[in-house]
């Protein structure tokens, strides 16, 4: 069985307190895109993983879709052993939910393939533990985010008159580092208010919190966020705590800006 696992965009993140548990109470609108990994599941003997696309860097064992398995194997013991395949064509370390997505989509898929009967509600409970983002990407349909991001609130925002580019350079940002440098604030107007007006009001207030620190520190990354309003992007924002950049574009206009061979660069249609 194969499925495809999909990435998102941050429209919008503040970062409105630090949590007695060491996390923070975030907001955000969560909205998926169509930039997809594909990952096969298979019965076999023993549990076996391979990758290929982008090179997964770490132990295969703290990859999200073996930590999926496993978390199902302790509650399931009659889940039969498999060969998972998983080809990467989301950028890591983007901010744009690549890993989270694999790891959801992979409770899902066995979910099906195995006839284990689990509710929506249960997935994503056992997507939590995976991480904050990956209770998203068991609903996968835009949504205003809150808590550690966790707290889902499905919202109507249609945005198919509008295509996007994502454009990662290769710059890794801790999530700690981008968290540390925040000094948390509710914000005057919500995002869940201004991502319900024009989008042409979006540039002047709707705001990532961690864009300032990240683009002080990497002034490339802020360059990027220049070129894509110089080519005629409606709205830009860094993804998450990045280093991917999106700009959203009307979807007949022609974009016009180049980027350096070593980016990821890659236009998608909502």
């Amino acid at each position: 069985m194969v499925t495809f696992p999909n990435s998102k965009i941050n429209l919008g993140l503040n970062i409105v307190g630090k949590r007695s548990d060491g996390y923070h109470d975030i907001e955000t609108v969560f909205f998926p895109i169509l930039l997809k990994d594909a990952l096969e599941v298979i019965e076999k003997e023993k549990l076996e993983f391979s990758t290929s696309g982008f090179l997964i860097e770490g132990e295969p064992e703290k990859n999200l879709c073996i930590k999926a398995y496993d978390l199902l194997k302790n509650d399931f013991p009659q889940l039969p052993a498999v060969q998972m395949h998983l080809h990467k064509a989301i950028p890591m370390g983007a901010g744009i939910g690549g890993g989270s997505a694999d790891g959801a989509f992979t409770l899902k898929l066995l979910n099906k393939k195995f006839d284990l009967s689990l509710s929506e509600k249960q997935l994503i409970n056992y997507s939590l533990q995976l991480g904050s983002d990956c209770p998203f990407f068991i609903l996968n349909k835009p949504c205003f985010a809150t808590g550690r991001g966790e707290l889902l609130e499905q919202i109507d925002l249609d945005l198919s008159g509008y295509k996007f580019l994502i454009v990662q350079p290769p710059i890794h940002i801790s999530t700690a580092w981008a968290f540390s440098t925040i000094k948390p604030l509710i914000p005057v107007k919500s995002i869940k208010q201004i991502i319900q007006q024009s989008i042409s009001t979006w540039r002047d207030e709707l705001i990532n919190d961690f864009e300032n620190p990240v683009f002080e520190k990497y002034p490339e990354i802020k360059n990027i966020k220049e070129k894509l309003y110089d080519a005629g992007a409606i709205y830009t924002s860094m993804s998450g705590s990045g280093s991917a950049v999106y700009g959203i574009f009307r979807k007949e206009k022609t974009i016009s800006s180049s980027f350096p061979d070593n980016y990821f660069v890659k236009q998608l249609f909502s």
